[in-house]
């Protein structure tokens, strides 16, 4: 009883399959057909778009050009006179030129009752001279005053082209007409190839412009006797035989198709169609449907076959069912064992990372620590340096405070006598010897205090002034010559104001005591830009450095200086300060004699003026 409970579940599970598949076949190639015509339908409507806008394109080139011929003083004068042979001889010579120049087919000039007198082939074994062509709708348009269009097959050259013609008007009255003739063969052979076809019909449904050559004079329409009377009128094509095309027109998912006999074998196309009611034409775009059936047929099997692979992969699941029930059991095991050996991995992993946790802390901790030190030497190393500024600097204030005190003596005894002008001298005097105290107390104070860690864009014209405003002592008591060129143009880098005067400070410094048992003592300041760094170097005429203590020299507490005269901090202290400008400090001695420390800082642009660091 369960085998036949079984095998009917099969048998309904076999009939629910087969329905499914007919679905596929049957909606799911309707879909598809509607999907891949509607991707089809949209190339043929850009096809469609480009074919139409070439040929407006190319008429509307040309279309201008008869009306501006015609209002041209030879051709007027030759149809008031058609017979000067002088102006025919122009006027043939003329048009055949314009022909020439603009590549159109043919330019001709004709008489109120259609006949040619000047053409641009009038040299030609086909010359339009002396023809009369009254029987073209695009003459009897123009001749009533109005521009004509026309396309047709040339019946003297038998080219087919498209016509336009412009009244001459000659005091308020037509006395002719001018025909300019262009040729298409060019845009239809640009048709030829390709999966799709293009046709033009004119208004009767005769195709005279396609890719093919055995679908041309063919017709989309019945020819008929009224169609052919009318094309006979007017002689559009000639004496050319007209015949229907063979054809049958059919519709699929709401698309226009088109079945006909090809290369002996039926093709199938897809129809798109736009109107120029500007030439009369229709313009057609045929695509084949070859790849949308196919593509249709290649959905419909793919789908089949996924849902043969679906089913099949449905009746593996059901035959190892039960086997993967005891792997999903066995897995379950293996899994709870796995998660125990995680969570004891984590834990292991959770106490790893709070050591490393304690170690990072405690680095950023000592790195902290070394920041402050760092600053802490660098403030060490300014307070030194005024200490040893010290004796020369109560010289500095001892010489203009004694002057001052002279002069408030001498001006007391001056105001007794009325001596006012020579008192109000020495008030002046005073006034100035205090200003220059005061600018030696803020330059000391500001080089004293700690600077804060932002960089900006630094004069650097203003560091040095204030720089050397700190060591002029110094250097006057040496008397150490010192010359500054920082260039024509002013110079400006990016770099704390404080920090920077200290580098030049300890730079100058260094300098200083390197020429300081030297007869003659130089010092040269240079600064330059390139590109986009400052480079500023610092010459003495000392004895150099030498090599082998040269890639030391910027190491604390390196000095070669006597015991007492300095803590070997100045010059690690300058490299320090550099590295965090984010800029380099190097020594070498100069081909000239003695040394040169390089300073290469970042350029700036200067904004405002911001106050020092």
């Amino acid at each position: 009883m369960k085998k036949i409970v079984v095998r009917g579940r099969w048998v309904l599970a076999a009939l629910l399959l087969s329905a499914l598949a007919v679905l596929i076949a049957v909606e799911g190639g309707a879909l598809a057909t509607r999907a891949y015509f509607g991707e089809a339908y949209t190339r043929g409507e850009t096809t469609l778009r480009l074919a139409v806008a070439a040929l407006r394109g190319h008429l509307n080139r040309y279309e201008a050009l008869p009306a501006l011929i015609a209002d041209h003083a030879l051709i007027k004068r030759l149809v008031i006179d058609p017979q000067d042979s002088g102006d025919r001889a122009a006027a043939n010579a003329y048009l055949s030129a314009i022909n020439t120049l603009l590549e159109s087919s043919d330019i001709y000039v004709m008489l109120t009752d259609g006949t040619t007198v000047a053409a641009s082939n009038y040299d030609g074994p086909a010359s339009f001279v002396g023809e009369n062509f009254s029987y073209r709708p695009y003459f009897q348009e123009a001749v009533q005053g109005r521009q004509g269009r026309f396309f047709a097959l040339g019946t003297t050259s038998l080219k087919r082209g498209y016509y336009f013609s412009a009244p001459i008007v000659v005091d308020a009255a037509v006395r002719g007409v001018v025909v300019f003739k262009i040729d298409i063969d060019a845009i239809e052979a640009s048709w030829r190839g390709g999966d799709h076809e293009i046709i033009v019909a004119d208004p009767e449904g005769i195709i005279f412009m396609t890719g093919r050559p055995e679908w041309l004079y063919t017709s989309l329409l019945p020819l008929t006797p009224d169609r052919l009377a009318r094309t006979e009128a007017s002689r559009r094509y000639a004496d050319t035989r007209l015949e229907p095309l063979s054809f049958r027109q059919a519709a699929d998912q709401g698309y226009d198709l088109m079945r006909m006999p090809i290369d002996g074998r039926d093709r199938e196309f897809l129809v798109l169609s736009e109107q120029m009611p500007e030439a009369g034409w229709t313009v057609r775009v045929l695509l084949d449907t070859a790849s949308v059936r196919s593509q249709t047929f290649t959905s419909v099997m793919v789908a089949l076959l996924l849902l043969g692979l679906a089913t099949l992969i449905g009746f593996v699941v059901l035959q190892r069912r039960a086997r993967l029930y005891e792997r999903m059991q066995i897995q379950r095991q293996a899994r709870e064992e796995l998660e125990h050996r995680v969570a004891e991995r984590t834990a292991d992993l959770a106490g790893v990372n709070s050591q490393l946790e304690k170690e990072v802390a405690e680095r950023r901790a000592t790195e902290s620590q070394l920041r402050r030190t760092q600053a802490d030497l660098v403030q060490a190393g300014k307070l030194a340096a005024l200490g040893q500024m010290s004796a020369a600097l109560s010289h500095e204030f001892n010489q203009p405070l004694a002057a001052v005190k002279t002069y408030a003596d001498n001006a007391a005894i001056l105001i007794d006598r009325d001596r006012l002008a020579e008192a109000r001298d020495n008030v002046t005097r005073i006034s100035s010897l205090t200003d220059r105290m005061a600018t030696l107390s803020r330059h000391l104070r500001n080089f004293a205090r700690k600077p804060n860690q932002k960089l900006q864009p630094v004069a650097l014209a203003d560091v040095v002034e204030d720089a050397l405003e700190i060591v002029a002592w110094r250097l006057k008591a040496a008397g150490t010559a010192v010359t500054v060129d920082l260039g024509p143009v002013p110079l400006a880098v990016r770099a704390g104001p404080v920090r920077l005067q200290q580098v030049l400070v300890n730079l100058l410094s260094n300098a200083a005591d390197a020429v300081e048992a030297l007869p003659e003592r130089r010092i040269v300041l240079t600064a330059r830009q390139e590109e986009h760094k400052v480079v500023l170097a610092v010459h003495d005429n000392g004895s150099g450095v030498a090599a082998a203590i040269r890639e030391r020299i910027f190491d604390p507490f390196f000095t070669t200086k006597g015991v007492g005269k300095g803590l070997g901090l100045g010059l690690s202290i300058t490299y320090n300060i550099v590295k965090d400008f984010g800029g380099e400090l190097s020594v070498a001695d100069d081909p000239e004699g003695g040394a040169v420390f390089t300073v290469v800082l970042d350029a700036a642009r200067m904004p405002a003026r911001e106050a020092a660091e």
